[in-house]
C-alpha cells in the first residue's frame, strides 16, 4: 500500500509539473520576467513552508545541523537556481511541450550521475539491474520516438485555433535556444537528484531542507535580479496571469514538488524520481490533444506505450532490489532458541 502511495503521489506532481510549465509560459507571453519569477515564487514559498514547520516540529525536535550540512545544502541552493533558471529561459524561448520532452533527457543523465557517485550499484548479473538499466533505455528511446517520430494521424483535424491557444497566446519561438536551456536543466536536475539524495538521507527532515533551499535560492536570485532587470516595470506583478504563475510556481514547484521530491528520493532513490520525467511527455501529449485541439500521431501513441512499459520494467527492479534488501536484513537476525540459550546444568 506504502508503495503505491508513492507512485501515485509522483505520478500527480508530473500532471501538476505540465500545468505548471503551461501556466508559466503564457504568462511569460504576457511580459513576465523569469529571473523575476524565479525570486518572487522562492519568497512566497518560504512564507508557505515556514508555517508547515513550525506545526511539524511544534511538539518535536528537528535532527540537529551541522555545518557540514548546511554546506551541503547550500550547494543545492545554488544548483537549485541554476536550474529554475534554464527551465524559465527555456520555457520562455520554446513551449511546455518541449519542455516535457527535454525532460526525457532527466533518467539518463541521473543514471550515469547516480552509478559515479555510488548511489546505484550496477550489476547486470542481478535481473533488477538489468530490468533498471533496460528499462531506464527502453524510457528514454520512447522519448526520442515521441519527440522525433509523428507518423500517420489517428484523429480528425482540429480546431485552427482552441480557446486555450487564443487564451495564452502562444506563439513560435526560437525552440534551439529553449532546447538548449532544457537540456541543460536536465543535467542540473540529474545532478540535484543526487545531491538531494545524498543530504536527506543523512539528515531526514524534507520540509526544512526545502526552506533553507529556498532563502539561499531567493538571496541568489535578488542579487542576480537586481543586476539583470533594470526596468523597474519588470517588477510589476497584476491581478492576472502573472500573478498566478507565480503562486502556482511557489506553492508547487518552489514547496510541493520539492518536499515531494525529497520524500521520495529518501524512500526510493534517485533513479526512481527521474524514471517519472517521461510520464511528462505523454501527460503533455493528452492535455493537448484534450484542451488545445492538438493532433494524435502514430508516433505519440507508440512512444508512450513504449515509455509505460520501461517505466514499469524500472519499478519492477526497484521493488526486486528492496525485496532482496529485506530478505537479506530478516536472515542477518538469529532467531532466539530457547533450548539454546540456557544450560541446564544436573
Amino acid at each position: 500500500m506504502w508503495e503505491k502511495s508513492v507512485t501515485a503521489i509522483m505520478v500527480a506532481t508530473e500532471f501538476l509539473e505540465v500545468g505548471l510549465n503551461t501556466v508559466n509560459k503564457a504568462a511569460m507571453n504576457k511580459g513576465l520576467s523569469d529571473f523575476v519569477l524565479v525570486f518572487y515564487s522562492n519568497v512566497l514559498g518560504i512564507f508557505m513552508l515556514a508555517p508547515c514547520i513550525i506545526i511539524f516540529y511544534r511538539k518535536r525536535s528537528p535532527p540537529v545541523l551541522t555545518w557540514s550540512t548546511i554546506c551541503k545544502i547550500f550547494l543545492l541552493g545554488v544548483l537549485s537556481y541554476g536550474g529554475q533558471i534554464c527551465t524559465y529561459i527555456g520555457i520562455g524561448y520554446g513551449s511546455p511541450t518541449l519542455a516535457s520532452a527535454m525532460a526525457d533527457l532527466t533518467p539518463a543523465f541521473t543514471f550515469i550521475f547516480s552509478i559515479i557517485s555510488g548511489m546505484e550499484k550496477l550489476d547486470l548479473g542481478i535481473k533488477s539491474s538489468q530490468a533498471k538499466s533496460l528499462g531506464t533505455l527502453v524510457s528514454i528511446t520512447g522519448a526520442f520516438v515521441v519527440t522525433l517520430y509523428k507518423g500517420l494521424p489517428l484523429t480528425t483535424s482540429p480546431r485552427k485555433y482552441s480557446f486555450l491557444h487564443q487564451v495564452l497566446g502562444i506563439p513560435h519561438s526560437n525552440w534551439i535556444i529553449g532546447g538548449f536551456f532544457l537540456a541543460s536543466h536536465s543535467v542540473i536536475f540529474a545532478i540535484i537528484l543526487n545531491v538531494q539524495t545524498w543530504i536527506i538521507r543523512r539528515y531526514p527532515a524534507e520540509m526544512l531542507v526545502t526552506l533553507i533551499c529556498s532563502i539561499i535560492v531567493a538571496i541568489l536570485s535578488s542579487v542576480v535580479s537586481l543586476m539583470v532587470e533594470k526596468d523597474p516595470n519588470a517588477w510589476k506583478i497584476g491581478f492576472n496571469m502573472e500573478l498566478i504563475a507565480t503562486v502556482y510556481t511557489a506553492a508547487f514547484a518552489v514547496a510541493f514538488r520539492s518536499v515531494v521530491h525529497k520524500w521520495a528520493l529518501r524512500k526510493k532513490g534517485p533513479i526512481y524520481v527521474s524514471m517519472f520525467k517521461p510520464l511528462e511527455m505523454v501527460i503533455a501529449l493528452a492535455m493537448g490533444i484534450a484542451f488545445l485541439g492538438d493532433k494524435l500521431y502514430l508516433g505519440s501513441l507508440l512512444g508512450a506505450a513504449i515509455i509505460a512499459i520501461g517505466f514499469y520494467a524500472v519499478i519492477w527492479g526497484q521493488a526486486q532490489e528492496e525485496k532482496m534488501v529485506h530478505d537479506t536484513r530478516s536472515s542477518n537476525k538469529d532467531p532466539l532458541l530457547p533450548n539454546t540459550t540456557h544450560t541446564l546444568v544436573v
